[in-house]
């Protein structure tokens, strides 16, 4: 009987803000001018990074390729729920739902494991700077950009073919403003020991290690930094890699809000907030963290502006 209720499902509807309904029009505006800032500061730190070969170092390469996933982060789940807002169309096939969940999840492991290989490039750079140039040469480079992409797309694979295969016999309204996976969970009539478990295992082998070499990286560079006798010099050390500690405080930070509390405090409509906080505030805050005091970007932003103007005067 589960078996053929679930061959029955056909898709499922999306709740998105049940609370505030009559307030859908100012929350439609104020995400799409969060989602269109989102766009344009990391398309620019993409396209600045690209378009200035004295950037193609370790540090803007791994910051251009966080500016890729947040971009693609955001898009995943910003689009839709503006739609939904928008026309009041809520509905979102099996099919759909399932990939925007694998995307989701992909994404956001991807994004973990960057963070980390950037946290052993500022160890590099401040704990070892003498061999900085071999260690994290362009083939070490790649291979740990590889390395987080592939990892980030594989992990999620069997959680999504677990989930895709539960029977749904409950209501099929999703209580959330995308297809998350406690939220699919709670729909679910089947058991799910299984995939909770998996989740466990894998969130304690990838997410949580992590966290953990990028702890472990910072007490060496902050040991490093200590040694250091001149202020000056301790100053200019940690300047190198406040932007990115700066990242990882506010990705974990909301992490650990929407993830890392007791199961009696779970509230759907409470976790709908926290769950927009941790999409939006990254992907917001990373390009203007990196940039605003960063001299070496601005003056290759004036010098990628003035080319623009150029090309357009040309024409």
């Amino acid at each position: 009987m589960a078996t053929e209720i679930k061959g029955n499902v056909s898709g499922f509807i999306i709740q998105v803000f049940s609370d505030i309904s009559e307030l859908q029009i100012s929350l439609f505006v104020l995400i799409l001018i969060i989602y269109l800032i989102i766009l344009l500061g990391n398309l620019i730190t993409f396209l600045v990074i690209s378009w200035n070969p004295h950037l193609h170092t370790p540090m803007y390469i791994f910051l251009q390729n966080l500016s890729i996933i947040d971009i693609s982060f955001t898009s995943t789940i910003l689009p839709n729920l503006l739609h939904i807002l928008f026309t009041q169309q809520n509905n979102i096939s099996f099919l759909g739902c399932m990939t925007q969940m694998y995307v989701f999840a992909s994404l956001a492991n991807s994004e973990y494991f960057l963070l980390t290989a950037m946290s052993y490039d500022r160890y590099v750079a401040i704990c070892d700077p003498l061999h900085y140039i071999t260690r994290m040469s362009r083939k070490h480079c790649a291979w740990l950009i590889t390395a987080t992409f592939t990892v980030g797309f594989v992990d999620p694979v069997i959680i999504v073919v677990l989930i895709s295969k539960l029977s749904y016999c409950a209501s099929h309204l999703i209580n959330h403003f995308f297809c998350d996976v406690t939220p699919l969970l709670t729909l679910s009539c089947s058991s799910p020991f299984i995939v909770e478990l998996l989740m466990y295992i894998e969130g304690t082998l990838l997410t949580f290690n992590s966290f953990l070499l990028t702890l472990i990286s910072y007490i060496f560079i902050i040991s490093a930094i200590l040694k250091i006798q001149s202020s000056e010099g301790r100053q200019k050390a940690f300047s190198t890699c406040a932007s990115h500690l700066s990242c990882v405080i506010i990705l974990y930070v909301t992490v650990i809000c929407l993830y890392v509390r007791p199961t009696e405090s779970y509230s759907p409509e409470r976790d709908k907030y926290f769950s927009l906080l941790y999409i939006v505030l990254g992907p917001l805050l990373n390009p203007l963290i990196y940039t605003l005091k960063n001299r070496e970007f601005k003056s290759s932003f004036i010098r990628t502006m003035q080319r623009i103007k150029f090309i357009l005067y040309q024409y």
